[in-house]
């Protein structure tokens, strides 16, 4: 499968400090955004581990003959998205020790969204409010879904999209890698089509960028969707750090 790729991250307007982390290896197929929480230290700190973390888990497994990327499973029993949520589980357990060993990063977590892409699949492993989107034949999807306080109030027909725009809530999530030992992963996968276009961010960009902005920037050439979308974002305020990987098929 040839991969064209682009990842870029700003630190934003009003933030003296990025703590987001994004991962390209495009070689084994392994794109991630992780926005830390905790902290200069620590939000910095856990997001740098859980990229770390789960890009070693995949290469070593990798390396395995008969692994899990040497598979002729199907899509729905596909081994390696279970080797996404062990690799996503790995990096909750790897941030927590680390913060137990260091009280000035205690309490600190990461989002994580990672997409692996594999042959003719795609896989996704979720934790938090980052996003991934797929942009294929005019459409754009958002695969994942917001642990968020936020998002759970939608859910419930509590607020309105506008209200969430707006929302005080809006930066609380509800699950994160690495506040605790254990976390649970959400997992996803898709049949890859050629020209298909997947968007990672963290909530610094979906916060001032809507759906259909998302759309047209997906149509650019890949190496310029994500300067683009941080600075549409930028331009809007930029309160938060703003991480986008740009992947087209």
């Amino acid at each position: 499968m040839r991969i064209e790729h682009r990842g870029l991250t700003d630190v934003g307007q009003k933030r003296s400090h990025n703590e987001d982390s994004f991962l390209v290896n495009a070689d084994l197929g392994l794109f991630v955004v992780a926005d830390g929480m905790g902290g200069h230290a620590g939000g910095g700190t856990a997001s740098r581990i859980a990229v770390e973390v789960i890009e070693r888990i995949l290469l070593d497994r990798r390396a395995q003959a008969g692994g899990p990327f040497e598979s002729n499973e199907p899509l729905a029993s596909s081994p390696l998205a279970a080797l996404l949520r062990e690799a996503v589980e790995a990096a909750s357990s790897s941030i927590y020790e680390h913060a137990r060993r260091d009280h000035v990063l205690a309490g600190m977590g990461t989002t994580v969204t990672a997409l692996l892409l594999h042959e003719t699949y795609a896989f996704f492993g979720h934790v938090g409010d980052s996003r991934a989107y797929l942009y294929r034949d005019g459409y754009l999807d958002q695969i994942t879904e917001d642990h968020s306080v936020v998002n759970e109030q939608l859910r419930a027909g509590l607020i309105t999209e506008d209200e969430a725009r707006s929302s005080k809530f809006k930066n609380i999530i509800t699950r994160s890698v690495g506040f605790e030992e254990r976390v649970l992963v959400d997992v996803m996968a898709v049949a890859v089509e050629p020209k298909d276009t997947f968007i990672l961010c963290s909530d610094g960009l979906t916060n001032f960028v809507s759906d259909e902005e998302l759309a047209a920037a997906a149509t650019l050439p890949v190496e310029e969707i994500p300067s683009k979308l941080i600075h549409l974002a930028n331009e809007r305020g930029g309160d938060d750090n703003i991480t986008v990987i740009a992947v087209r098929t």
